[in-house]
């Protein structure tokens, strides 16, 4: 755990591409061991926030913390070891459920063990049996449940989760849901989960962080959606900014 207990923290951070400012002053941080939400309109830099915290790009100013460590003194794939992150397209690759499961590893010139591949299904909710089917042969929860199986192979103590539940239906959203919660719970790993449903971000975040125009608006306990201090956030979540 970190000093103090802060997952990553941003100060000051910028970031532009093809000259539009797209995160403006970007201070704050994310809790250790906790889940936090992150919601605002389209558009308002939380994916793009993202790719900042695994590396996949570089603040143009600014500094970002990794569990107390600067980013900029990561190894790029231990960073991603230690950030994971799932996305809401759930991509596979060809062939069956463990030829996912192993992918992570396989890239590290390593190999799963069927036994650890079977733990990981049950811990998403999917029948041991799946091992081996045929991932075209899934659901699309039943892949989103895959997916988040296969980012955590690499056991990472901070799991980015980008839309994850919102091409799914209903009973499916709300198996993702309890899985988070639960892998939240039993390994104590720091979510952030970028959401467009206002209703799922105050039943599974502990705080949420509200986005708008490439800046931090608002932040605390979840429960500030339901009283939000900023008068624009008190529009958004009227449902009259989009």
């Amino acid at each position: 755990m970190s000093a103090d207990n802060t997952a990553i923290r941003f100060e000051q951070v910028n970031y532009s591409d093809d000259g539009l400012h797209i995160l403006k002053d970007i201070t704050g941080s994310f809790p250790e061991g906790k889940i936090t939400t992150l919601v605002g309109p389209s558009g308002a830099g939380k994916s793009t926030l993202f790719t900042l915290c695994n590396g996949l790009k570089s603040p143009d100013n600014g500094d970002i913390y990794i569990l107390d460590r600067h980013i900029k003194n990561y190894n790029p794939v231990h960073l991603r070891q230690k950030v994971g992150i799932a996305l809401q397209s759930a991509p596979m690759i060809k062939g069956n459920a463990y030829d996912n499961l192993n992918l992570p590893l396989e890239l590290q010139e390593q190999q799963l063990s069927e036994d650890r591949a079977k733990e990981l299904l049950k811990l998403v909710g999917l029948p041991e049996d799946y091992l081996h089917r045929n991932t075209k042969d899934l659901s699309g929860g039943q892949q989103q449940k895959l997916s988040i199986a296969r980012t955590l192979v690499n056991q990472p103590e901070i799991l980015l989760l980008d839309e994850i539940t919102s091409s799914l239906d209903r009973v499916s959203q709300e198996d993702i849901e309890k899985l988070i919660a639960r892998i939240n719970e039993v390994y104590h790993t720091t979510i952030i989960w970028i959401t467009h449903n206002l209703q799922q971000a105050l039943d599974v975040g502990h705080y949420t962080w509200v986005m708008m125009e490439g800046k931090v608006v608002e932040t605390g306990p979840s429960d500030l959606l339901n009283h939000p201090r900023n008068s624009a956030v008190q529009h958004f979540v009227k449902g009259e900014i989009e």
